[in-house]
């Protein structure tokens, strides 16, 4: 079924629909895997006809996409409402927490709904949750520090792909606990040089304009 005929739940009913496909998805995922995961059994467990699942998801890859699109944007709006809350350091570790947790699943369902979101979004994925959050946090969150798109963009993006990695590469056994403390570290360095860097250009520019000139 291509794009063009997908239809687009707008309707209450239409929505509980949807939201009872991609639970169960998410219910199969988590019993079964990936790989053992169908369209028959997600109809089957939603309680609902092959055909109408198929009104709403292209195939099995549309339905991880839009199970993992869905937790991403839980986890960017909690992200956003803590920057709000406290634009401080002290929501470093909150933030953390919630991108290494917010898919709220075993590791190999989350490498699967992270492979198929950017399996269907490619790249432009993290661009547009990056601009939406910011669009999001703009006027609101009240930050101790100046960003620039390409810090916002650090910022962003650098916790992402790293838990992205250890979700790829579970060989190497990475402790949970340990990697959250290693990201936090990593970003408090981070906009603590930030802080630093512009403090000194304040303090740089304020000493240039009370210098009188030479006479």
């Amino acid at each position: 079924m291509s794009e063009k005929v997908r239809r687009t739940p707008r309707q209450g009913r239409a929505r509980s629909t949807v939201d009872a496909i991609l639970d169960a998805a998410f219910q199969l995922l988590e019993a079964d895997g990936p790989d053992r995961l169908t369209t028959n059994h997600v109809a089957e467990r939603a309680g609902v006809s092959i055909g109408t699942v198929y009104q709403y998801f292209v195939d099995k890859q549309d339905i991880l996409a839009a199970l993992a699109q869905r937790r991403a944007l839980a986890v960017r709006e909690t992200i956003a409402q803590t920057l709000i809350e406290r634009p401080d350091m002290g929501s470093v570790r909150p933030i953390i927490q919630a991108l290494a947790t917010g898919f709220e699943a075993s590791p190999t369902t989350r490498q699967a709904l992270l492979g198929a979101l950017f399996h269907r979004g490619g790249d432009a994925v993290l661009s547009q949750h990056h601009q939406a959050f910011l669009a999001a946090i703009a006027g609101k969150a009240r930050l101790d520090i100046t960003l620039t798109p390409e810090s916002a963009f650090v910022l962003t993006h650098a916790p992402i792909a790293l838990l992205r990695a250890a979700a790829a590469e579970q060989d190497l056994g990475l402790s949970p606990q340990a990697l959250e403390d290693e990201l936090v570290r990593l970003l408090e360095a981070y906009i603590a040089a930030l802080a630093s860097r512009q403090a000194a250009a304040r303090a740089a520019s304020t000493n240039e304009t009370s210098t009188p000139p030479p006479t």
